[in-house]
């Protein structure tokens, strides 16, 4: 794997502040500490313009580069937040904060981007201004909307943005894209499900909600196997579900049900919500009971533009030999989509070995990565922005 000399040498270095940041998992917003730590490499590294409380919390820095003779600027992202999850892990750098845990690798992506941050401002090997984005808040927070709202993109006058997440599963090192969507929209739905209490010995006298909220689980299973065309690819789940009695001899007067719904497709996406939103309320009347339905949409459809997906491809092949350029689309949500929606660019997986998958109490970010990760990122710049010689 033809890996910058330099990453391989700052490789200990780089893995140090990945399990700082580990160790120290924030949540959301809540990403202070992070932030400020990221600041102080930045500010190590002879960076001079970095921008805090961008979208509430988060960096951006600014790196020029030797010239600047055709103006371009290309923006890399990486995410700084972690999950309110009790890690298992029993590492020797596990999480020392309880219920909080970097399961999803944001640590190492945060590494990467500051790994390639100090290579660029070492070197300014390149033609033109990399902005370099460390955001708060993916994990459903929405923060990169935040940024967009700030005004990121027009303030640095980006052109083009690229952003990267590990993949367990995939070797160590190896990357895969696609072109066009490859992580889904995603939308939740909260139900609440009135129907009369009762004693359990006498249902006959009560209006059961849980009869009804059983079959409405049952009835938006055909949402996927009846509804959307079997290529279309579409997840209804629903994830929570409880009453307002835990005693075993009462009918409850109220159930609550919460959920997500997973599309790769607008059109699909929009056929879904009125389909879910009319089979959840017929559901209930036939069953004689009053239903709320809070519908809301969440992020949108991660789409990599051809063009750019095509760059990315090329910065993988250069780094690791050989790049997956068809891996298929992940039913996963991903808030960078707010910043594809507003500049073109692309998202790429870059491969975390066996073991836990994210989201998991058992997950680890593999510190063999982060040369790789390191490389693209700084390939992405060198090759879009080569010297003119």
């Amino acid at each position: 794997m033809p890996i910058k000399n330099r990453f391989a040498e700052t490789h200990a270095e780089i893995t140090g502040w990945r399990r700082h940041l580990h160790m120290h998992p924030e949540l959301g917003f809540d990403v202070y500490n992070t932030a400020e730590f990221v600041e102080d490499r930045l500010h190590e590294f002879g960076i001079t313009d970095i921008t805090t409380g961008v979208g509430q919390t988060g960096v951006v820095a600014v790196i020029k580069g030797r010239t600047n003779v055709r103006g371009r600027v290309i923006g890399l992202r990486a995410d700084m937040d972690a999950l309110p999850i009790h890690e298992a892990t029993g590492l020797e750098y596990a999480s020392t904060v309880l219920g909080k845990m970097h399961a999803c690798g944001h640590d190492g992506h945060t590494a990467m981007l500051l790994g390639a941050a100090q290579y660029l401002a070492e070197t300014r090997n390149f033609d033109g201004t990399a902005v370099l984005i460390f955001q708060p808040a993916e994990e459903g927070g929405g923060g990169g909307l935040e940024m967009c709202r700030d005004g990121l993109m027009h303030r640095r006058g980006i052109q083009e943005i690229y952003g990267m997440h590990n993949m367990p599963g995939l070797p160590v090192g190896e990357f895969a894209i696609r072109s066009g969507a490859l992580m889904a929209a995603a939308d939740e739905f909260s139900l609440k499900i009135t129907g009369r209490g009762g004693h359990a010995a006498a249902p006959h006298e009560a209006i059961d909600p849980n009869i009804a909220a059983a079959h409405i689980i049952l009835a938006l299973q055909s949402v996927a196997s009846r509804v959307v065309d079997p290529l279309g690819n579409v997840v209804v789940s629903v994830c929570g579900l409880h009453s307002d009695t835990e005693s075993h001899n009462v009918i409850p007067q109220v159930v609550r049900m919460r959920g997500t719904v997973r599309t790769l497709d607008l059109e699909v996406r929009d056929m879904v919500e009125v389909k879910v939103k009319k089979l959840v309320s017929m559901t209930a009347q036939a069953h004689d009971c009053v239903v709320e339905i809070i519908y809301e949409r969440g992020y949108p459809v991660t789409v990599n533009a051809e063009q750019n997906t095509g760059y990315a491809a090329k910065a993988a092949l250069a780094v690791a030999g050989s790049v997956d350029t068809d891996t298929p689309p992940i039913m996963a949500a991903e808030d960078f989509s707010y910043m594809l929606k507003e500049c073109p660019g692309a998202y790429i997986m870059v491969g975390n070995g066996d073991g836990a998958t994210v989201h998991h109490p058992e997950y680890n970010f593999d510190d063999d990565a982060i040369p790789a990760g390191c490389s693209w990122y700084a390939e992405m710049v060198e090759s879009r922005m080569p010297l003119l010689i």
